[in-house]
């Protein structure tokens, strides 16, 4: 159905597989135009189907079970981003890119609109579902975050902030992270006390700065404002921060916003997907958690290959976390977004590739 996963390798002590690295037999999804981009991936909570976004205005679902494309969607009038699958399979939510910011709700059965939620000023940065209910978050360029249930045209609440471009959901659904780029800070909610200030503020400078020498890369003054995404960890544990920048995404402690580590890549990243408010090619960042938690996949910064970082593993004295593997692939990693139910994830650029686990495909250096 589709490339293989490199299984990362058993610990110190187990039997050790054989060391060969094969170029995986991938079986990709091409997509209409060879110029096209995906900008944003989403599986469905069953994990049964895929979505993806493209840059020519149409939405593409996919059977993450058959390993089949089944349908384009187009929206050619109002174009498409961030799409997300609601509770239901086959109804989706995505952010209109033309005429006006607002966020529709679509049924992918007849291709009919079900509602609109229109308020946004400016470009929609964010979409998340809640996990626990019919509620979603919306962030955007008009510097505010808003509130909204399925079964309303109208937000439920709305916060006015600087920046914040990112937000995110913990597992629980009664704590709310976003992230505002601007002033390197997170800020966490309780979703009961919404209109409430944050009962945590995460400073990334004070973090980075504490963590790492003066004199090293990592410093405070390298945490720049190219942040591309948000994502709690499936335990609640963790809290990870994707960047574009050669330091590498941030790792946190999800309860003290300690810094864990900097998921550094070997190569400076070059031509990435645009972070909020920049100019370029929109995506939704280019690393994610595996199901468990455990590990991060993501892209190598470079114009082939993902790689892997193990969660757990031991980061040296700069706080780096280096790659514990790579997964070889002919193509750039641009988006990429791990099965909820099964085990494989999705990577994407101007092609759509399903990775399965496969144990005669070594994981070869990073």
């Amino acid at each position: 159905m589709a490339g293989p996963l490199a299984v990362p390798p058993p610990p110190p002590g187990g039997p050790q597989p054989a060391q060969k690295t094969s170029e995986p037999r991938n079986q990709l999804f091409k997509l209409p135009k060879p110029e096209t981009n995906v900008t944003s991936l989403d599986f469905d909570s069953t994990g049964e189907y895929l979505l993806a976004a493209c840059s020519d205005d149409s939405l593409q679902l996919y059977s993450a079970t058959s390993g089949t494309h089944l349908k384009t969607l187009l929206s050619q009038k109002y174009g498409a981003h961030l799409a997300r699958f609601t509770h239901h399979s086959q109804s989706i939510l995505y952010a209109s890119t033309k005429i006006d910011d607002t966020i529709r709700y679509l049924s992918t059965h007849d291709n009919q609109f079900l509602r609109y939620f229109k308020g946004h000023t400016a470009p929609v940065t964010t979409l998340t579902l809640s996990p626990a209910s019919d509620t979603f978050l919306s962030c955007s360029l008009d510097n505010t975050v808003r509130l909204w249930s399925l079964s309303s045209p109208n937000p439920q609440a709305r916060l006015n902030l600087s920046t914040p471009y990112l937000a995110a959901y913990d597992p629980s659904a009664t704590v709310i992270a976003i992230a505002s780029a601007s002033t390197s800070s997170i800020l966490l909610y309780d979703l009961r006390n919404y209109d409430k200030p944050p009962f945590a503020t995460f400073d990334m400078r004070r973090a980075a700065a504490e963590s790492a020498s003066s004199s090293s890369q990592h410093s405070a003054s390298a945490i720049s404002r190219e942040w591309t995404k948000l994502e709690f960890s499936n335990d609640g544990k963790s809290l990870l921060v994707a960047t574009n920048t050669a330091s590498g995404h941030l790792l946190l402690d999800a309860f003290s916003g300690d810094l864990k580590a900097f998921c550094t890549r070997p190569n400076v990243p070059t031509n990435l997907r645009a972070a909020p408010g920049s100019p370029g090619i929109p995506g939704q960042g280019d690393v994610c958690f595996s199901a468990d938690g455990r590990y991060l996949v993501g892209g190598s910064g470079g114009e082939r290959d993902a790689l892997v970082w193990d969660a757990q593993g031991q980061v040296n004295a700069e706080q780096e976390l280096l790659p514990m593997a790579g997964l070889p692939w002919r193509g750039k990693t641009a988006v990429v977004e791990w099965n909820p139910r099964y085990n494989m994830l999705a990577t994407a650029d101007r092609e759509v590739v399903f990775w399965l686990p496969d144990e005669q495909v070594a994981v070869k250096p990073p």
